[in-house]
């Protein structure tokens, strides 16, 4: 088990850690019925946060943020030499922590995506883990939510016994959502961007050999390019630029955010 503490990339405190350690965190807090907020981030997720304060005081406030993209250990490993073997890949992540789940017996829920998502990753779950307690799906309701909603849907993910809430809600939607739910919901919150589609067969994921070369976001813009190109076009050479400025010592980034002023209810 790995764990070396939080790290600054660009402004991100991104956790040193291996797939073992964050298991353990997410899984003893769901025994503490402890509140917590992870958060799997690739270039994009990272990124929202360094340009955005609000965001980035948000991300900073988190308990747990996993290297999830290559790019983000190869920063990690290149700048604050923490020697990570393998990135924590969201959707991995969610079958190890599900694996443990059903050997432990710890209830889960997901919340986000489509109902004809939410079907096929539920028919995928139980035929791998037959044993998994899946207390809950409810898909998102692709808006902001109302005030009063907030209390509503905190107490139905309460009340369906789950020790541990996995959110797909897409990037930055499901990082405010975490934030702004973790205070009321007595579990921890894993933002698992798209883990749901990817898990449930209804979303190609890139080959091996792709991920392994941090080449991912090149398949996924191939796939989807009228939807993703700013964000792998934009964002990645700024990515790039930013961490070749914070490693040259050109430039530091403060971890400071803005606290945000208003909360924005995803749902």
């Amino acid at each position: 088990m790995l764990s070396r503490g939080k790290q600054n990339i660009v402004g991100i405190l991104i956790d040193a850690v291996d797939y073992d350690a964050a298991i353990d965190f997410v899984l003893r807090a769901a025994r503490e019925k402890r509140a917590a907020a992870i958060s799997a981030l690739a270039v994009h997720g990272l990124m929202t946060g360094a340009l955005d304060r609000e965001q980035k005081f948000r991300l900073n406030h988190f308990d747990l943020l996993v290297p999830d993209g290559q790019a983000v250990r190869w920063a990690i490993n290149g700048l604050h030499r923490a020697g990570l073997p393998d990135r924590v890949y969201g959707p991995s992540l969610v079958l190890k922590l599900c694996a443990r789940a059903a050997a432990e017996g710890v209830p889960v829920y997901f919340y986000g995506s489509t109902p004809e998502v939410l079907s096929s990753l539920k028919q995928a779950l139980e035929k791998r883990f037959p044993e998994l307690l899946i207390v809950g799906m409810q898909c998102s309701k692709f808006r902001r939510l109302a005030p009063e909603e907030k209390p509503v849907l905190a107490a139905q993910i309460r009340d369906s016994g789950a020790a541990i809430v996995f959110v797909g809600l897409g990037c930055p939607r499901q990082e405010v959502f975490a934030y702004e739910f973790r205070e009321i919901l007595p579990m921890p919150i894993v933002a698992i961007g798209a883990a749901f589609p990817f898990l449930a067969g209804t979303l190609p994921e890139a080959p091996r050999w792709m991920q392994d070369a941090g080449l991912q976001w090149l398949f996924r813009l191939a796939a989807e390019p009228r939807r993703l190109w700013r964000r792998y076009v934009l964002l990645n050479p700024t990515y790039v630029l930013l961490v070749m400025l914070q490693a040259l010592g050109l430039s530091s980034f403060s971890t400071n955010g803005q606290a945000p002023t208003d909360e924005l209810l995803y749902g």
